[in-house]
């Protein structure tokens, strides 16, 4: 959706950070250079050495947004609310910690945010837990943003649990959250910074909200983390030969996040770990329903990411923001076709755990959604990574007959395509026959977002000879080269127009 910036791993006493202060109608960020700090040697650091290694390894890069609190007392509470803007999920959580926040920083750490939340108050004076987090933002990779005071209220925070969260989920949530004033107050923070600073805003009961306490859990110290190689290859970042890398086996992005927080946190309640085991048992006893299961695993896309992109509203619809919507829905078509054969592949399970994945891909669950898709989408649609592929894909998704003007936009588009292809051809006959008789130049038509269509022709073509005036923007890429012509210049334009 968006990208955030990491810092640099350079030396920490030479990074200047820029903290952002918003206002409800004041979103323009004020950057004041932190000065080199020298580290209390009254406490111990809760930092690792420098390794050269960002930070532990992820799975992939995640957009995750932390807003960070804490009371004051020589056993601090410390509230935390994790909302992942990829998986549209938020995790509340409160903490009772000791005066170094090593519990603190292992959660920052697990989840590993893009940018954290603290009150503007807590960096004049500095409060222990701000020096703390501060001093690990490399190891974490964050971004720091100091927030009004004001955005940190309970109701607030209530009033976003009652309009985000699944309505099915709103009352157990409440219930967990009760009393756990600091938890509450930062999913208000995060959620009003999302909304005001980024403009981004979850549509309602969209949000997979859950409170996480501190108990049902193993913490294992980040230092062990490092030492144990659970996540990452101390001497390769880039090795899979740690615990997760030799571990995972999944076939999903989801699998593989699910896979990375259990190592990082281990579950600790016997009875989710009995309902696990019994999975595991009948997989291994069933040959045949294993090998289904990661066959029909096999073909899915990213459900997280996909579903997150549906619910979340930009605050500004533009061209590359309507065709993203159709390339989402595009891929929600796929991924609902690809629920039925998890369906079918779970049949015969004893396990518990797996009879209830197979309830909630019934076919009946399924099927409103694919009847709203197969309303208006073509069924040979399909998601494609190809830029011309997808383009077309997009382009012909809809059916004919939906919106009547879209269908004389999708003929003009069409003729103008041909036009491309056309003129390439024409073009290529012009060069061999007319303006290098003696040479052979043979032109590839190609295609991606940025430029639209273009022209690729190897240097071994023109044999040392200069190209023709004819090629604009030339670009030069090893051993071809890259151009345009004022004409396909303009029927790329006249096939963009046409769809816009």
């Amino acid at each position: 959706m968006f990208q955030r910036s990491r810092p640099s791993t350079s030396q920490s006493n030479s990074v200047s950070t820029s903290y952002g202060y918003y206002g409800y109608g004041d979103y323009n960020t004020t950057t004041t250079s932190r000065p080199g700090t020298r580290r209390n040697t009254g406490r111990p650091s809760t930092a690792r050495p420098r390794t050269g290694a960002s930070t532990i390894a992820r799975v992939e890069a995640q957009n995750v947004v932390c807003a960070i609190a804490e009371s004051r007392g020589i056993s601090p509470t410390v509230g935390l609310a994790f909302v992942n803007l990829d998986t549209a999920e938020a995790v509340l959580c409160q903490i009772c910690d000791s005066q170094t926040f090593v519990r603190t920083v292992h959660k920052l750490k697990v989840y590993g945010p893009s940018e954290i939340l603290i009150v503007s108050t807590a960096a004049s004076p500095r409060s222990k837990l701000f020096s703390i987090v501060e001093e690990n933002l490399e190891d974490i990779g964050s971004k720091l943003t100091l927030l009004d005071r004001r955005y940190w209220a309970e109701s607030t925070g209530y009033e976003y649990i009652q309009s985000l969260a699944f309505r099915e989920d709103i009352e157990a949530i409440k219930i967990s959250v009760t009393g756990n004033y600091y938890a509450v107050c930062c999913i208000a923070a995060a959620l009003k910074y999302i909304d005001l600073g980024l403009g981004m805003v979850f549509s309602a009961h969209s949000l997979r909200m859950r409170y996480e306490p501190s108990e049902g859990s193993m913490m294992i110290d980040v230092s062990t983390i490092y030492s144990l190689e659970l996540v990452q290859n101390l001497r390769d970042p880039k090795s899979r030969d740690c615990l997760f890398g030799l571990l995972n086996e999944t076939l999903t992005p989801m699998g593989a996040r699910l896979l990375r927080s259990n190592v990082l946190q281990p579950l600790t309640e016997a009875e989710v770990l009995n309902t696990r085991y019994a999975a595991v048992d009948d997989m291994t006893k069933k040959e045949e329903l294993f090998f289904a299961t990661r066959a029909a695993l096999k073909n899915f896309l990213d459900a997280d990411r996909i579903l997150t992109a549906l619910i979340v509203t930009p605050s500004k619809t533009t061209l590359q923001t309507t065709e993203q919507s159709i390339n989402h829905v595009i891929m929600l078509k796929q991924f609902v076709n690809s629920v039925s054969p998890v369906f079918e592949a779970l049949s015969g399970t004893a396990s518990v755990m797996l009879n209830n994945i197979r309830e909630i891909c019934a076919p009946e669950n399924v099927a409103p959604v694919q009847e709203l898709i197969d309303r208006v989408i073509n069924e040979d649609t399909t998601y494609a990574r190809q830029p011309l592929e997808l383009r077309n894909q997009r382009t012909y998704a809809v059916k004919s007959g939906v919106n009547g003007l879209l269908d004389v936009a999708r003929t003009t588009y069409k003729e103008a395509t041909e036009d491309a292809y056309q003129h390439s051809t024409e073009l290529s006959r012009e060069i061999q026959f007319i303006v290098f008789k003696e040479y052979n130049i043979r032109l590839d038509l190609k295609y991606d977002t940025a430029r639209q269509f273009y022209m690729k022709i190897a240097t071994t073509e023109l044999e040392g000879k200069a190209l023709p005036p004819i090629f604009t923007n030339v670009i030069r890429r090893k051993n071809n080269i890259e151009c345009q012509t004022l004409e396909l210049m303009k029927r790329n334009q006249k096939a963009c127009g046409h769809m816009q």
